[in-house]
């Protein structure tokens, strides 16, 4: 069996659904605009070295670990003014 390929791929992003799909008919209880307000806000998602993941079970333990760490700093940082 031969693949096909296509000739001339659309440059535009838009242009990428075809005439007959009618995502009314396709998704039709989708709704507009559903999850913006969480888009908006943001995320801050951050990848884990699988050594370090196993580390930790949940994300609890991951706040809990980098709240410590935090603590540690600032108190490194008052020695190091009241050495001066």
């Amino acid at each position: 069996m031969k693949k096909t390929s296509i000739v001339n791929p659309p440059t535009n992003p838009e242009d990428d659904l075809r005439d007959e799909y009618d995502l009314r008919k396709l998704l039709p209880k989708g709704v507009r605009g559903k999850y913006v307000h969480r888009y908006r806000e943001g995320t801050n998602l951050v990848l884990l070295e699988p050594d370090v993941a196993e580390a930790f079970p949940d994300e609890k333990a991951v706040n809990e670990a980098l709240r410590l760490v935090m603590q540690l700093v600032k108190i490194q940082r008052r020695k190091k003014v009241a050495s001066f």
